[in-house]
Protein backbone atom coordinates (compact mmCIF):
# COMPACT_ATOMS: atom_id res chain seq x y z
CA UNK A 1 0.00 0.00 0.00
CA UNK A 2 1.84 3.11 -1.44
CA UNK A 3 1.36 6.60 0.97
CA UNK A 4 2.50 9.77 0.36
CA UNK A 5 2.04 12.42 2.58
CA UNK A 6 2.88 16.44 2.44
CA UNK A 7 3.60 18.68 5.34
CA UNK A 8 4.42 21.76 5.36
CA UNK A 9 2.33 24.49 3.17
CA UNK A 10 0.84 27.44 4.84
CA UNK A 11 0.24 31.46 5.00
CA UNK A 12 3.34 33.09 3.81
CA UNK A 13 3.87 36.77 2.71
CA UNK A 14 5.61 37.47 -0.35
CA UNK A 15 9.27 37.56 -0.20
CA UNK A 16 9.26 34.57 2.64
CA UNK A 17 10.39 31.02 2.36
CA UNK A 18 8.82 27.73 2.88
CA UNK A 19 9.98 23.60 3.36
CA UNK A 20 7.33 21.27 2.41
CA UNK A 21 8.19 17.50 3.40
CA UNK A 22 6.83 14.61 1.55
CA UNK A 23 6.91 11.50 3.39
CA UNK A 24 6.49 7.87 1.62
CA UNK A 25 5.97 4.32 2.41
CA UNK A 26 4.87 1.40 0.26
CA UNK A 27 6.55 2.26 -2.89
CA UNK A 28 9.85 0.53 -3.60
CA UNK A 29 11.54 4.16 -4.28
CA UNK A 30 15.02 2.66 -5.09
CA UNK A 31 14.01 2.02 -8.60
CA UNK A 32 12.13 5.12 -9.06
CA UNK A 33 12.19 9.34 -8.49
CA UNK A 34 9.59 11.38 -7.02
CA UNK A 35 8.47 14.66 -7.81
CA UNK A 36 6.66 17.70 -6.94
CA UNK A 37 3.69 19.33 -8.85
CA UNK A 38 1.31 22.23 -8.30
CA UNK A 39 -2.12 23.07 -9.38
CA UNK A 40 -3.02 26.66 -9.02
CA UNK A 41 -7.01 27.90 -9.12
CA UNK A 42 -8.28 28.06 -12.37
CA UNK A 43 -5.08 26.17 -13.81
CA UNK A 44 -3.64 22.97 -14.59
CA UNK A 45 -1.24 20.98 -12.76
CA UNK A 46 2.76 21.31 -13.50
CA UNK A 47 5.43 19.61 -12.31
CA UNK A 48 8.08 21.99 -10.16
CA UNK A 49 10.76 19.45 -10.36
CA UNK A 50 11.76 15.63 -9.44
CA UNK A 51 14.63 13.97 -7.52
CA UNK A 52 15.99 10.54 -8.79
CA UNK A 53 16.53 8.65 -5.39
CA UNK A 54 20.57 6.81 -6.63
CA UNK A 55 22.09 9.51 -7.46
CA UNK A 56 20.20 12.26 -6.15
CA UNK A 57 19.79 13.79 -9.56
CA UNK A 58 17.39 16.40 -9.84
CA UNK A 59 15.23 18.33 -12.75
CA UNK A 60 13.33 21.25 -12.57
CA UNK A 61 10.55 22.99 -14.36
CA UNK A 62 12.39 26.05 -16.61
CA UNK A 63 10.41 28.57 -15.05
CA UNK A 64 10.61 28.01 -11.44
CA UNK A 65 14.60 27.24 -11.79
CA UNK A 66 16.23 29.36 -8.72
CA UNK A 67 13.29 29.68 -6.36
CA UNK A 68 12.42 26.29 -5.79
CA UNK A 69 15.24 23.31 -4.18
CA UNK A 70 14.03 19.64 -4.23
CA UNK A 71 15.95 17.34 -2.49
CA UNK A 72 15.83 14.09 -0.28
CA UNK A 73 17.03 12.26 2.73
CA UNK A 74 16.45 8.34 1.65
CA UNK A 75 16.86 7.39 5.70
CA UNK A 76 13.53 8.91 6.67
CA UNK A 77 12.15 8.16 2.72
CA UNK A 78 11.22 11.80 2.57
CA UNK A 79 11.49 14.55 -0.39
CA UNK A 80 11.54 18.12 0.65
CA UNK A 81 10.91 20.78 -1.74
CA UNK A 82 12.60 24.17 -0.11
CA UNK A 83 10.70 27.32 -1.90
CA UNK A 84 12.37 30.87 -1.34
CA UNK A 85 11.64 34.42 -1.98
CA UNK A 86 8.17 33.56 -2.31
CA UNK A 87 5.51 34.84 -4.73
CA UNK A 88 1.81 35.76 -4.69
CA UNK A 89 1.64 33.50 -7.71
CA UNK A 90 3.15 30.34 -6.30
CA UNK A 91 -0.06 30.07 -4.54
CA UNK A 92 -1.44 26.68 -5.18
CA UNK A 93 -1.68 23.50 -4.06
CA UNK A 94 1.14 21.66 -3.82
CA UNK A 95 1.55 17.62 -4.49
CA UNK A 96 4.20 14.90 -4.51
CA UNK A 97 3.92 11.82 -6.73
CA UNK A 98 6.10 9.56 -8.26
CA UNK A 99 7.37 10.23 -11.13
CA UNK A 100 5.14 7.98 -13.18
CA UNK A 101 2.22 9.76 -11.37
CA UNK A 102 0.67 6.66 -10.72
CA UNK A 103 0.73 7.58 -6.79
CA UNK A 104 -0.46 10.95 -5.58
CA UNK A 105 -0.40 12.71 -2.21
CA UNK A 106 -3.50 14.63 -0.33
CA UNK A 107 -1.47 17.95 -1.29
CA UNK A 108 -0.56 20.88 0.87
CA UNK A 109 -1.96 24.31 0.01
CA UNK A 110 0.53 26.74 -0.26
CA UNK A 111 -0.92 30.47 -0.10
CA UNK A 112 1.93 33.89 -0.35
CA UNK A 113 -0.23 36.43 0.73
Amino acid sequence: HVQLVESGGGLVQPGGSLRLSCAFSGYTYSRNCMGWFRQAPGKERERVAHIIRNGGGTIYADSLKGRFTISQDNAKNTVYLQINSLKPEDTAVYYCATCDRNYWGQGTQVTVS
